[in-house]
């Protein structure tokens, strides 16, 4: 068998809907069952308990929807079939993925390709807020973006460790209000536009939120893109952009 088809698949997928309150865990079990019922030849690991060979990106606080998911799913070199068609393989898996979870895109890429949680540099985020006027949360930004820090408390195996943000915000937004005043049942908010970094770790948009002067509340949570940024080019793209392989001889 080739040696091109000794590869590693990457998967785009969103999360809408209730599915957003499923938990990371819980994602990566239907991962592995979505997979299993696709019949893809996934490689296992050795031992008495095989697994797998999944790696996940960042992961999704629960909650918060994504447009831009992503999952490395190492292949059975002995298995994959030469014809292996990775359009097909997108319409297969989403439709058994559950309700709310749609495969955007599979692409080749190589073992050495960088894992997502190395790769990964930034993210962007849309945040809707509520009880707050549009006036007051334009003013917490402004302020947060002047701060020469933003200090948060949290905990960390079981001691409170202190960390400052403000090199992880990369740029903060202000996109509008949300909601109609004419609809009673319409949740009036603000919507913000966010990019934090993830190295040397990732800035929770809940941490952000809670920094700011005065600290807000979320309603909607969206994880718009996640970046890699190339040093060599000063240039960033998409995971899935940034480790698009060929695909192997023979695959369509």
């Amino acid at each position: 068998m080739s040696e091109n088809l000794n590869r590693r698949v990457r998967i785009a997928f969103d999360k809408h809907g209730k599915i957003r309150f499923t938990s990371h865990r819980d994602v990566a079990r239907i991962w592995e069952r979505t997979l299993r019922r696709a019949s893809l030849p996934v490689a296992y690991s050795e031992g008495f308990s095989p697994r797998p060979k999944l790696s996940f990106g960042l992961a999704l606080s629960t909650g918060h929807e994504s447009d831009a998911e992503y999952l490395d799913v190492e292949l059975d070199p002995d298995r994959v079939p030469e014809d292996l068609d990775l359009d097909a393989l997108a319409i297969d898996l989403s439709e058994r993925l559950p309700v709310g979870m749609t495969v955007s895109a599979v692409t080749f890429i190589d073992r050495s390709t960088p894992s997502l949680q190395q790769a990964v540099t930034s993210c962007t985020w849309q945040i809707d807020v509520v009880d707050v006027d549009a006036d007051t949360v334009a003013r917490a930004v402004a302020r947060a973006l002047a701060a020469e820090d933003l200090v948060v408390t949290r905990e960390r195996k079981g001691k409170e460790v202190t960390d400052d943000l403000r090199p992880l915000v990369l740029s903060l937004d202000v996109i509008g209000p949300t909601g109609d005043a004419n609809d009673a049942d319409s949740v009036i908010g603000v919507r913000l536009l966010a990019e934090l970094g993830t190295q040397p770790r990732a800035v929770r948009v809940s941490e952000l939120l809670a920094a700011l002067d005065p600290p807000l509340t979320e309603r909607r949570v969206v994880r718009l893109h996640q970046w890699i940024q190339n040093d060599d080019t000063d240039e960033r793209s998409d995971p899935l952009s940034a480790a698009v392989s060929p695909a192997p001889a023979g695959a369509t």
